[in-house]
């Protein structure tokens, strides 16, 4: 074998022995010694520069590019039918979100304590920080074989599922905080009972949601594993697809009991909020006993606290925007352009975290991702991911069209659907998906190249920025439009 050239099938066999040797060692066997963040998920064996230069000679001799040699083959049109349902669901889910909060706006709660309102995106966001966090570390842990092993399998599973329970919990707590901080700012009064309402509320909805979508979740991984489907590409948007809808409905219904209990039962609010603050170092305990999440455990809070403030100011904006009469009809679409935002930018994400982890070690980047960033590169680049962008952008339009009109058939939201408003709300969502993917591809290079786990730290600020973005245009959409006079705010009332 030694001189001659090696032949397709050799290249075959020697990835099939570096996975088999990888789903052979359980998490346990890592230890903590030099455990990095993006160790979880990369393979054992690292390649020299040399010995990778060398294997994309021989690729190139072949005429096999290294996304085919390691990576399911997907041609565009079989990426965007995979993509399609995940995203449609998700939309829909979002849809139904906006019509859920299109409702409870009216409920006592949210009309006596609006600053419920500045908790919407930063609790929404957490499918973002939380939930499509936890699906792509999973994807990117399917396709590099590091599930294989049904011990490793379950030491993953386990380990991040405690870990989220974490982050919810305290995640939901200084949401809450900041929730109280932005509305008793401006306004300057504060009241403890609402304040006490506000921090149990949030910690319950975090909490609860959390454990219901974890499990969805951990379904979705296991079965697209089963079935042949890439994970990247239907995981995230899954996690979404149910994530508003439960999220909103849970935190209405809490905050409404919750408020129904507040002259009453005073103490119920604080009883409820210490309950689930208890039960924090269970799961603490839980999660530091697998190394792949006690890592996360010391390190993943940065994204997480940062995404939820970003997306507190988006709440905010939220907050003024529906306090104006003239701007009523922007809550139902709120939902929607955030959530579908954030579910394109998460695939995005994924693929191009899972692409860095099977290519270039902590570090490194490819080529065509050295130097100056430009925005041409994200969609006309010789990246393997420049294709998968142009597909998602492609999605937005005709997306956002059928979700409006379902919106309109259902008879939901204040303002009617006349073509102007079309016109500026597609602009809108298309500027907000633009920006995102461009900043996405900057910001997982960064992140790998700095040693950052782009699975673990990216989703989080881009959902968030996403949450910030769509709130931001869609209330500058909506003066607009007051401006011009496309107005009629009594639609659907």
């Amino acid at each position: 074998m030694d001189g001659a050239p090696e032949p397709t099938t050799h290249i075959e066999g020697r990835r099939l022995l570096d996975r088999a040797s990888r789903s052979s060692v359980t998490l346990s066997d890592c230890g903590d010694g030099g455990y990095s963040e993006t160790e979880p998920m990369l393979a054992e064996r690292r390649l020299s520069g040399e010995e990778a230069d060398a294997e994309e000679e021989e690729d190139e001799e072949e005429g096999l590019g290294s996304d085919v040699q390691n990576m399911p083959k997907e041609s565009p049109l079989a990426m965007a039918l995979q993509i399609l349902l995940p995203f449609l669901l998700a939309g829909f889910g979002t849809v139904s979100a906006g019509m859920v909060l299109d409702i409870v706006q009216h409920w006592e709660a949210f009309q006596y304590i609006t600053e419920i309102f500045i908790l919407v995106p930063a609790l929404l966001g957490l499918k973002g920080n939380l939930e499509m966090t936890l699906a792509s570390r999973l994807s990117t842990a399917v396709n590099v074989g590091k599930m294989d092993s049904p011990i490793e399998k379950w030491n993953l599973i386990i380990g991040n599922l405690a870990l989220k329970q974490v982050q919810a919990t305290v995640v939901g707590f200084l949401a809450a905080v900041a929730a109280v901080v932005l509305g008793w700012i401006p306004e300057g009064k504060f009241q403890m009972s609402h304040a006490v309402l506000l921090c149990s509320s949030s910690v319950a909805t975090a909490f609860i949601a959390s454990l219901l979508q974890g499990i969805i979740m951990v379904g979705v991984i296991v079965g697209s594993k089963k079935t042949g489907i890439n994970p990247d590409n239907v995981a995230t948007p899954i996690a979404a697809s149910f994530g508003d809808l439960i999220t909103l409905a849970i935190l209405a219904w809490i905050s409404q009991g919750l408020y129904k209990c507040l002259d009453s039962y005073p103490y119920v609010s604080s009883v409820v909020c210490a309950f689930f603050m208890c039960l924090t170092p269970l799961w603490i305990v839980i999660s530091s006993k697998h190394p792949a999440s006690r890592t996360l455990l010391y390190s993943g809070w940065e994204p997480v606290i940062t995404a939820m403030v970003i997306s507190s100011i988006g709440g905010l904006i939220l907050d003024k925007t529906v306090s104006d009469p003239n701007l009523a009809g922007i809550v139902v679409y709120t939902p929607v352009i955030n959530g579908i935002g954030g579910n394109l930018v998460a695939i995005q994400s994924s693929r191009i975290s899972t692409h860095l982890h099977f290519h270039c070690a902590p570090g490194e980047v490819p080529d065509e991702a050295k130097g100056c960033y430009y925005p041409c590169r994200t969609f006309f680049g010789t990246g393997a991911n420049h294709r998968s962008a142009q597909v998602l952008l492609l999605l937005v339009i005709p997306g956002h069209l059928i979700f409006l009109y379902t919106i309109h058939l259902m008879k939901s939201g204040h303002t009617t659907l006349t073509p102007i408003f079309m016109s500026v709300y597609l602009a809108a969502a298309m500027l907000q998906v633009l920006l995102l993917l461009c900043i996405s591809d900057w910001m997982v290079h960064s992140m790998w190249r700095s040693g950052k786990d782009p699975d673990s730290f990216s989703i989080p600020y881009l959902t968030a920025l996403g949450d910030l973005l769509g709130t931001a245009l869609l209330a500058l959409s909506f003066h607009f439009l007051w401006v011009i006079g496309d107005q009629d705010s009594d639609v659907g009332d």
